[in-house]
């Protein structure tokens, strides 16, 4: 196991930068965020521009991640694959392709991405319309060796009423999923607010976990009793502000990340588990972000056999 972060919490830093920040304070891979250029939603950044990549740009990559002595261990996209604009979906579903070629230059294992929703369609009708859409991704990423992963991240924020917004969030889902040939990029704090036990959850499916996020979520129980557990319903100006948990980097949360780490070991998990940093405590600035990183990897370090 190798300890990584994703590179989105710092998207006006160029890669260059973050590869050498990040070998220096001890990460081993880094999660490389790839959104399109365009669009400001938060927690995305355009590290590695896959419309435009082809053999020069994967040479300097690789020679980048070989100066630093780090590991590539995803290309991340995560976006809304059943967005409902039909225009929208598609350039989201060609986009996810871009990524994959891109992997496939760059000898990189794996492609992240989200399911995602139309709100609404019913949960039977998304899934029966992933089932249409991802087979066709899933088959040119296994062309070229590379398994596409799919977090389990709930985007409450894309439902209009704060509902599961990425059809992922549960074991349920991840068994239809498998059957689909996709993979987990397991997180295990969002499963904590779902009111699902992480280490349980994550037991029996470690196979099918090629790759892992770190992020953790401090809960407000006394919160939840006001505004139930789909949150904040007359007085929500940010989407994906619920009003009784908020995400933490590793360590300053509610997620046992010793069990966690233990079960994945267990398990047989031997990828890249990556640091995703969303703490609004140690956010707003870069180095607010960075010191942030420092705690995670404190925090997560000693728990990883070197």
């Amino acid at each position: 196991m190798k300890l990584g972060m994703l590179t989105a919490c710092l998207p006006d830093q160029p890669l260059e930068q973050i590869a050498a920040w990040a070998a220096g304070q001890g990460y081993e891979a880094l999660e490389v965020a790839a959104w399109p250029a365009v669009g400001d939603r938060p927690f995305t950044a355009s590290h590695l521009d896959v419309s435009s990549f082809g053999e020069r740009e994967a040479d300097s990559t690789r020679a980048l991640f070989d100066r630093h002595g780090l590991t590539l261990s995803s290309l991340a996209f995560y976006d809304n694959n059943l967005h409902p604009d039909p225009d929208e979906r598609k350039a989201v579903n060609d986009h996810v392709a871009g990524c994959i070629d891109a992997a496939a230059l760059l000898g990189c294992p794996t492609v992240g991405t989200f399911v995602g929703r139309h709100p609404g369609r019913t949960v039977a009708e998304n899934l029966r319309d992933a089932e249409e859409i991802f087979p066709p991704l899933v088959e040119r990423a296994g062309e070229h060796g590379i398994k596409l992963i799919v977090e389990n991240c709930v985007m409450e924020g894309w439902h209009p009423d704060g509902y599961p917004g990425n059809l992922a969030y549960s074991p349920e889902l991840w068994e239809w999923m498998f059957s689909l040939g996709l993979y987990l990029n397991y997180d295990p704090s969002h499963l904590i607010w779902m009111g699902i036990d992480p280490v349980e959850a994550l037991r029996p499916y470690v196979d099918r976990i090629p790759h892992a996020q770190a992020k953790d979520i401090q809960l407000f129980p006394e919160r939840r009793h006001r505004y139930g557990w789909p949150g904040k319903a007359v007085e929500r100006e940010d989407p994906f502000d619920v009003g009784w948990w908020r995400y933490r980097v590793p360590g300053l949360g509610d997620v046992d990340w010793r069990r966690v780490v233990d079960t994945l070991y267990e398990g047989g998990f031997d990828g890249v588990l990556s640091v995703e940093h969303e703490d609004p405590v140690w956010g707003g600035t870069e180095d607010r972000v960075r010191t942030g990183l420092q705690v995670a990897h404190r925090t997560l370090r000693p728990l990883i056999v070197a």
